[in-house]
């Protein structure tokens, strides 16, 4: 890959379910596993016999490859490029499907096991990093995209897991419910947004992979698994946020509540004030985020409650108009490109231009918690415990003006190092400052108990990092990531999983109590490694293990 630095009564069932029948599941996977017997019955055998049968083994095997080619043909292309939203990471995979159902699914997986190829299930492509990319099979999910059944008196919708976040948002409305929480956008598919631990912002809310009740996926074997809270828990929590790593995800459960409107209130405020009252502001309100300018002390603090008040917007004004912050920020980026010097004055002019007044609205709570990412960008960021925010924000603030990266590590995720001072190593890095892109953005989710998520265990800060590639041209950023990484390290942290971080196997593994569990079951589920690429074997995989390459930043 190049890197170039997306009813009746309170159970409703409202489509078909159009998924395989048992009947069909059993034939599919006995056809499966027919291959492996007739492998040991081989070796069981005398030489000549042993010889005749392997022969005969391989015939069958390409008869049944050429079998499914062919059934497989109208859902596959070939030599199609793959590009995230981005446009920082593409990849050729050697066939590209679009199923529509999970038979078909199951068809590719037996596929790729009879013809040894990896395979990786994408949504949107949305994650900046190279978490979809393969060279073997890829399996876009976007036409599993169907409703399947709505309980009004549980909350609870189930549904395939291609669809999208703004079409399950859709759905809900149909039957007044709504998301507890969401992110900034709603672009990707539900499995996608839950296999890495997307999340919002509330003290009171977790990561929207807390939401999924059971969910429903494909292993390696082809055999159709079901798992909830209550059935296969183990295999449950591993899977909710499992990055494609233990099978390919059609059925997810979610937990919704009644529709609810939100009243925003966006505030110019402080770093330092916001840093000494943190704890308050966290819980000043039931969704709290911050953004902050760099370069400057200035900080937005953006608070959402749930109302029953009308729905009322800002007045229109040239300041929060489309062309403004879009296209008039995007061309003053592209200058920026060239005279970096320029990079504070445009964080300066832009706050005062969008965000030095207090603003107000009430809407719709989708309307409310999504917002426009504008255009293409490099994206990292990391959760840290709340109790170490305003530390790491200090830390990131004297990186960004001196160059100097002091951190402490021992804990969390270890930094590399330098120097010891009582007992601990310490990195010193000294460089000039850098010239970095509004905003930091600062948002905080409650403690889960999702094995990989981020959250795990901790009530967490997320911190996240942006430069922005305006009209998709490059701009420097790695300094800014490797030194932003050292300090999050430091502090306890644990990178997104959708974000491209530097963090290998050994460190996730200190990190995550549970990582050698969710790796014992990733082993037992997928032995042969199908659901594995270049992402998921640096950060899932021990560095001594074998690696092939796919896509390379």
């Amino acid at each position: 890959m190049d890197h170039q630095e997306k009813v009746e009564g309170s159970f409703i069932v409202v489509s078909k379910d159009e998924a395989v029948s048992s009947s069909t599941i059993s034939t599919l996977i006995s056809a499966a596993h027919s291959q492996d017997a007739t492998h040991n019955s081989a070796v069981a055998l005398g030489s000549d016999d042993s010889n005749s049968a392997s022969l005969n083994s391989k015939e069958n095997t390409q008869l049944d490859v050429s079998v499914l080619q062919q059934q497989l043909q109208s859902l596959s292309k070939s030599n199609k490029t793959f590009e995230n939203w981005a446009r920082t990471f593409r990849c050729v995979p050697e066939q590209y499907y679009t199923p529509t159902t999970e038979e078909e699914i199951i068809k590719i997986i037996h596929l790729a096991r009879l013809s040894g190829k990896r395979v990786k299930a994408i949504g949107t492509g949305h994650s900046p990093s190279d978490l979809a990319c393969t060279d073997g099979f890829m399996i876009n999910t976007d036409k599993l995209n169907r409703l399947i059944s709505v309980d009004k008196s549980k909350m609870t919708i189930t549904v395939q897991a291609g669809m999208k976040l703004h079409k399950l948002h859709d759905h809900l409305e149909l039957y007044d419910l709504a998301m507890s929480n969401l992110g900034s956008i709603s672009d990707q598919s539900v499995a996608g947004a839950m296999s890495t631990a997307t999340h919002g912002s509330g003290a009171e809310y977790s990561s929207l992979c807390a939401s999924v009740l059971d969910l429903t996926m494909i292993t390696a074997s082809g055999e159709l698994l079901y798992c909830s809270k209550t059935e296969k828990p183990d295999i449950f929590n591993a899977a909710v946020c499992s990055l494609g790593s233990l099978g390919i995800i059609t059925r997810m459960t979610l937990q919704s509540e009644p529709a609810f409107r939100l009243e925003n209130k966006q505030d110019p405020a402080k770093l330092d004030d916001v840093l000494k009252n943190l704890d308050s502001i966290i819980h000043s309100a039931e969704h709290v985020r911050l953004w902050w300018y760099p370069h400057t002390d200035n900080v937005v603090v953006w608070r959402a409650n749930r109302t029953t008040k009308e729905i009322s917007r800002p007045v229109s004004s040239w300041r929060t108009s489309y062309w403004f912050t879009f296209h008039v920020y995007q061309g003053l980026l592209y200058i920026c490109r060239f005279i970096p010097r320029l990079i504070p004055t445009l964080s300066r002019f832009m706050f005062w231009a969008t965000q030095s007044k207090p603003l107000e609205q009430v809407g719709g709570s989708v309307e409310v918690f999504n917002f426009d990412c504008l255009f293409p960008q490099y994206v990292n960021e990391w959760a840290i415990p709340w109790s170490r925010t305003a530390e790491a924000l200090r830390a990131l603030d004297q990186f960004i003006e001196t160059g100097s990266v002091k951190v402490e590590s021992g804990v969390g995720v270890a930094a590399p190092s330098d120097e010891k001072k009582d007992g601990h190593a310490v990195k010193v890095v000294k460089e000039a400052g850098l010239k970095v892109h509004f905003p930091i953005e600062i948002r905080f989710v409650k403690k889960d108990d999702v094995w990989l998520s981020p959250a795990y265990g901790v009530d967490s800060c997320y911190i996240g990092i942006i430069m922005y590639r305006p009209y998709g041209t490059p701009v420097p950023y790695k300094r800014f990531w490797a030194g932003y990484e050292q300090i999050m390290a430091s502090f306890e942290g644990r990178p997104h999983w959708a974000k491209k971080h530097s963090v290998t196997f050994e460190g996730l593994q200190r990190s995550y109590p549970k990582m050698d569990a969710f790796c014992e079951i990733r082993a037992k589920l997928d032995p042969k490694g199908m659901f594995l690429n270049d992402y998921l074997r640096r950060h899932l995989i021990p560095s001594s293990a074998p690696s092939s390459s796919q896509c390379k930043a």
